[in-house]
C-alpha cells in the first residue's frame, strides 16, 4: 500500500482500473513461459485479414508474431548488419536497368496448418493485391508490376513496368510490408477483401492461440514446428518464450502500476512522468533503451502536425507557414516531454544516420534560409532553440546533461524556427486572408478555424503536443479544437478525414541514409481523393511536381549510391519551403521493460532488435529473451 500511495500521489492515478482487470485470461498460462506486451484496443477484434484496409487488428500480435514476408531490416542497425533475410534467401538481384528484380526463397518452409510455403504464394499475393485496387500494398503495386512469375518453387521474377531500384523495399520490414498470403486459403475466398482470415493460419513461429472478440487481449503460442519458418531458422535452440500475450492495460498511469506489479512486462509507451517513476522505483528490475535521462527509445519517425493539403484552406504554403511560425517549440518539448524530446525542423526524424548526413551538413543553409512573407524577408531559423531546452531542464537533472555540445544535440535535437507571429500575419495576409479582430477570415470570408486531431491516451506525449499547439494556434488567433480520435485515428487520417492532426509520415530505415522507406509513398501517383483510402503515408496528401522528380531519379540509383543522400538534401529543402506538415520531433517513446521474468532486452548497448512492441522486428526480441528463473 505504500508503493500505491506514492503512485497516487507521483504521478496522479485517479483508480486502480486496469489492475483490477486482473489476468483472468492468462490465468491458465506459466507465467515464468510468458510475455505480457502492452497492446492497442482492436476496434474490429475478429478480423485478421492484413492485406484489407482498416482490419484494426495489425498490432495485436498479428503481424508481429505471425505474418512474415521476404526482408527484414533492423532500424538499430547499420551497414549490412542491419540486413535480415527472411523468406528470402538473399538480398533481391536487380538486372542492370532495375525493371526486373529475381529472389530465391528459402525452402523448408511451412505454414502452420502444414502447407508448404512456395513461390506461388507469392505470386498469387501479388496479383490479387492488384486485381484488388482496396487492398494494401494494391497502388504500388499496380504502379510497380508489369507482370511476376515463379519459375520454381523458390524462385520469383518481378518484371517491373519502368526502372525502380526500390522496388524490393515493398517487401522489407522495418515496421510492416507487403505480407506473403496463403493461397491455399485465400483462393478460397469468393471476396479477400472481406473475408475476416479467422483464424490466421501462420507463416512465422507463433500462432494465434486466443483472443477476446471485444479487443482487450490477444494470446499467441509458440508453433510446435517452429524451427520451420524463417525466424526460426536462425536459431539454435527453442524460443524461451512459450506465449506471448497482447493486452491493453489502461491509460499510461495505469500501466505504470501494471509493470511495477509485475504483470506488464513489456510497455509501449507511457508519459515521462511515468517512466521516470518506474526508473526511480524499480531500478532492479527495469531496464530501458537507455541507462539515464532520457530513458527513452528514439524512433526513427517524426511526429508532426500533418495538414490535410486537400482542403482548400490548408493548400497554400503561405498559410502552412503561418502556422508553424505560431508555434513555441520549446513549450511544445516541455508540455510533451518534460524537455525530454528531440526536436526536428527537418523533414526527417534527427537520429542515426540522419544526423551526419542531413543534420549537420544543412545547419548552415537552413541558418541562411529565408521566407518572403509577402511584406518582408525573415530567416526563421534558431539554431540554438535545442540548447535553450537543454538549459530548462538542467536545474532538474543536472549531471545528467551532458555540457559537450555534441552530446547535447544527440539528446534534444538542433534547432527550429524562431516563434514570429507578426510574420505569421504578414504570410495569411499574403494568402489573401483578413484580419477580423483577433480572428482571420479565409479568402472565401469564411472564418478560419482548425480541427486538430490527436489520438489519445495510447501516445501520451503527442496528445499533449496537439494540446499545447492548439493552444498557441487559438491564443494567436485560429480557434483550434482537440479531437480525441482514440483508436480510429490512423483510419480516419487514412481517407482523409481531418483537418490537422499529430501523427507521423515519415519514418526512416534508421541505420541507412536513403529515404525511399516513405518517400517513395509520396509520389503523386498513389494520391487518392478524400474519402478514399490513401496508400501507405503521404497521408498529408501533398503533391509537387518537384517531388515527383526526386523520387523518380531516386528509383534508378541503386541503394548504396553516395547521390542518394544528395536528393535527400533536395528533398529536404523541397519540404522546408513547401512546409506540407510541420516537423516537431523524433518519437522518443518511453518503453520500459520488466525484468522480473525475462531478461535480454535490447538496448542501446546491444541494438539486436527494434524494441517498441508494435514493430513487427519485435519478433526477433521475442525469440531472443532468456528465462530469469523465477516462478
Amino acid at each position: 500500500m505504500k508503493l500505491l500511495r506514492y503512485i497516487y500521489t507521483t504521478i496522479g492515478v485517479v483508480g486502480l482500473a486496469a489492475p483490477a482487470l486482473a489476468q483472468e485470461f492468462i490465468s491458465g498460462l506459466p507465467r515464468n513461459e510468458t510475455l505480457i506486451i502492452q497492446g492497442p484496443e482492436a476496434q474490429n477484434a475478429d478480423w485478421f485479414n492484413l492485406w484489407a484496409p482498416g482490419g484494426g487488428a495489425q498490432a495485436n500480435g498479428n503481424q508481429q508474431l505471425s505474418a512474415d514476408t521476404l526482408w527484414f531490416i533492423n532500424p538499430e542497425g547499420s551497414g549490412e548488419d542491419a540486413w535480415q533475410n527472411a523468406l528470402a534467401a538473399a538480398p533481391p538481384e536487380y538486372n542492370d536497368d532495375f525493371t526486373t528484380m529475381t529472389v530465391s526463397l528459402k525452402d523448408g518452409i511451412y505454414w502452420s496448418d502444414g502447407q508448404p510455403f512456395t513461390a506461388e504464394d507469392v505470386v498469387y499475393t501479388v496479383e490479387t493485391m492488384i486485381e484488388h485496387p482496396g487492398m494494401n500494398w494494391s497502388a504500388r503495386l499496380s504502379v510497380s508490376v508489369d507482370t511476376v512469375e515463379a519459375i520454381d518453387d523458390h524462385t520469383v521474377v518481378f518484371n517491373l513496368k519502368s526502372p525502380n531500384s526500390r522496388f524490393h523495399t515493398l517487401f522489407t520490414v522495418r515496421w510492416n510490408a507487403a505480407w506473403i498470403m496463403p493461397k491455399h486459403i485465400f483462393s478460397e475466398y469468393d471476396d479477400p477483401l472481406t473475408a475476416s482470415f479467422n483464424p490466421p493460419v501462420s507463416l512465422s513461429a507463433y500462432v494465434l492461440e486466443n483472443y477476446d472478440s471485444n479487443g482487450q487481449w490477444a494470446i499467441w503460442r509458440l508453433r510446435d514446428d517452429w524451427e520451420r519458418t524463417s525466424i526460426g531458422m536462425t536459431l539454435d535452440s527453442a524460443p524461451e518464450v512459450t506465449y506471448v500475450v497482447y493486452r491493453t492495460a489502461g491509460n499510461p498511469d495505469a500501466r505504470v502500476i501494471e509493470q511495477l506489479n509485475n504483470n506488464l512486462d513489456v510497455i509501449n509507451d507511457i508519459a515521462p512522468e511515468g517512466m521516470f517513476t518506474i526508473a526511480r522505483e524499480a531500478a532492479d528490475t527495469t531496464a530501458q533503451w537507455l541507462p539515464g535521462f532520457p530513458f527513452a527509445h528514439p524512433d526513427p519517425t517524426l511526429p508532426s502536425v500533418l495538414f490535410n493539403n486537400q482542403l482548400d484552406k490548408l493548400s497554400d504554403p503561405r498559410v502552412r507557414w503561418a502556422l508553424a511560425l505560431m508555434i513555441d517549440i520549446r513549450s511544445v518539448s516541455m508540455g510533451s516531454y518534460r524537455g525530454a524530446a528531440n526536436i526536428a525542423a527537418l523533414s526527417v526524424p534527427p537520429t542515426g544516420t540522419a544526423i551526419p548526413t542531413y543534420y549537420e551538413p544543412m545547419q548552415e543553409w537552413l541558418t541562411n534560409f529565408e521566407l518572403d512573407t509577402g511584406e518582408s524577408t525573415i530567416q526563421p531559423y534558431n539554431p540554438d532553440i535545442a540548447e535553450q531546452i537543454a538549459e530548462l531542464v538542467t536545474p532538474q537533472w543536472g549531471d545528467s546533461i551532458p555540457p559537450d555540445p555534441d552530446l547535447r544535440r544527440e539528446m534534444f535535437g538542433f534547432g527550429w524556427w524562431n516563434q514570429d507571429v507578426d510574420a505569421a500575419a504578414e504570410l495569411l495576409r499574403a494568402a489573401g486572408f483578413t484580419q477580423s479582430g483577433n480572428s482571420w477570415l479565409t479568402p472565401e470570408g469564411e472564418p478560419f478555424t482548425l480541427t486538430l486531431q490527436v489520438e489519445g491516451d495510447n501516445i501520451p506525449t503527442l496528445a499533449r503536443a496537439g494540446n499545447i499547439i492548439a493552444q498557441q494556434w487559438s491564443m494567436n488567433g485560429v480557434p483550434t479544437n482537440i479531437n480525441v480520435a482514440g483508436p480510429t485515428h490512423s483510419q480516419r487520417l487514412d481517407v482523409g478525414d481531418y483537418e490537422a492532426a499529430i501523427f507521423w509520415t515519415v519514418e526512416t530505415w534508421g541505420g541507412h541514409p536513403d529515404l525511399s522507406f516513405f518517400l517513395e509513398s509520396f509520389h503523386s501517383d498513389f494520391i487518392v481523393p478524400l474519402g478514399e483510402s490513401q496508400p501507405p503515408r503521404n497521408l498529408q496528401r501533398w503533391e509537387n511536381a518537384q517531388l515527383d522528380d526526386i523520387i523518380e531519379r531516386n528509383r534508378v540509383l541503386a541503394f548504396d549510391s553516395p547521390e542518394v543522400a544528395e536528393l535527400g538534401v533536395e528533398y529536404l529543402k523541397l519540404a522546408v519551403e513547401e512546409m506540407p506538415f510541420i516537423p516537431l520531433m523524433a518519437y522518443n517513446k518511453f518503453a520500459p521493460f520488466d525484468t522480473t521474468y525475462w531478461t535480454g532486452y535490447p538496448s542501446i548497448e546491444n541494438p539486436y532488435a527494434a524494441s517498441g512492441p508494435f514493430w513487427s522486428n519485435i519478433r526477433y526480441m521475442v525469440t531472443a529473451l532468456e528465462r530469469t528463473g523465477a516462478e
